[in-house]
């Protein structure tokens, strides 16, 4: 069976399967998964790394799928590394190494630390043909997966779930739902025209922007009142918001593109900075 499109043979093969890890989108979870990990204090790493494995082959299962509906399904991606065989096999491949590590999770932790973990998968299977159809499900199934992430790595650890932890997840929520807001609205010409119902075209572009911003400031509010008012969460902890705050004021007023790629960044630099708080907490 062919797995790449275009070369052929096992490094052909491997290059076409590599190609579907997306740093930009991979590297978010695996980190937030161990951030987790760090806030619930103890760190057992052979738990840390498989929930952090799971996060990996959750977020791998989505970008194969999503690849395979939009060229091999739909055609409105103009090129696919991987055949439809080599995309089936993926998710195959995938799929088995995220039981894997749920099962792992189950043996050393329990069976909610594997509860817990499981609907990353499903959200990322899930999220094209089903999910993106429609302005919620499009827009929030990586946020979704990203406070699942930080949960399910915390739980991981925990056994349980602390307020701060539930505060931070609802933060990454809300903060993520407004970058994914303005990241659309690039394509809002052409998911008018296959009436994909993104919130920039259900709402229009003018209103998307006022609302993602609306969102991106409760996030920053959300964390200066948990490292304000919330024992667990180190007052540095607020620094987040004005790192974040700084460059979301930037990229206020640019077009999506740039703006995507400046608020992505800042979310880098926001997870930074609440990693260094947690673990140094110079003042709690």
């Amino acid at each position: 069976m062919a797995v790449a499109r275009h070369e052929s043979g096992a490094l052909g093969a491997g290059r076409a399967l590599a190609s579907q890890v997306h740093p930009v989108f991979m590297l978010p979870p695996l980190a937030t998964s161990l951030f987790g990990a760090l806030l619930a204090g103890g760190v057992d790493l052979r738990v840390a790394a498989l929930h952090a494995g799971a996060m990996f082959f959750a977020v791998y299962t989505a970008h194969v799928k999503d690849g395979y509906v939009d060229f091999h399904v739909r055609g409105e991606d103009d090129d696919h590394p991987l055949t439809v065989g080599g995309c089936r096999g993926a998710m195959v491949g995938a799929g088995i190494g995220f039981l894997v590590c749920l099962v792992g999770l189950w043996a050393l932790v329990g069976p909610g630390a594997a509860l817990v973990t499981l609907p990353t998968w499903v959200i990322g299977y899930t999220h094209a043909p089903q999910l993106d159809l429609n302005p919620v499900g499009a827009t929030m199934g990586y946020p979704t997966g990203i406070s699942l992430a930080l949960l399910g790595g915390y739980y991981a650890q925990a056994t349980a779930f602390s307020p701060r932890v539930l505060g931070l997840a609802a933060v990454f929520l809300v903060l993520l739902t407004g970058i994914k807001i303005i990241d659309d609205e690039k394509d809002y010409d052409y998911d008018r025209s296959i009436q994909k119902r993104t919130v920039a075209v259900v709402l229009g572009p003018r209103r998307a922007r006022r609302l993602a911003v609306g969102l991106l400031v409760t996030a920053m509010v959300g964390t200066v009142a948990l490292a304000v008012m919330l024992s667990g969460v180190p007052p540095t902890a607020a620094g987040a918001a004005v790192v974040f705050g700084i460059v979301a004021a930037i990229a206020r007023r640019a077009e999506s593109e740039l703006a995507t790629m400046l608020l992505i960044r800042g979310s880098y630099l926001f997870l930074a900075v609440l990693v260094a708080a947690v673990w140094f907490q110079p003042f709690a």
